[in-house]
């Protein structure tokens, strides 16, 4: 769980931005909207593969035009 104590003297809008920060870093958000639907397993390993071949697409890509 994620805490955040507002310090002597401290803006509550500067409490709420540190607190965002810890969200974030611990990534509860992104945990929260990968748990909001139930993905099948099938439907998981074919979405995995997409993103596979377009990370290789854009890889190729690059090299083509002399990236790194």
């Amino acid at each position: 769980m994620t805490k955040v104590t507002v310090r002597e003297g401290e803006a509550v809008e500067r409490a709420i931005k540190r607190f965002k920060r810890k969200v974030e870093q611990a990534g509860i958000l992104k945990e929260v909207r990968k748990r909001e639907h139930y993905v099948k397993p099938s439907v998981k390993r074919k979405l995995k593969e997409r993103a596979a071949e377009a990370r290789a697409r854009k890889r190729e890509k690059r090299m083509q035009f002399g990236g790194k």
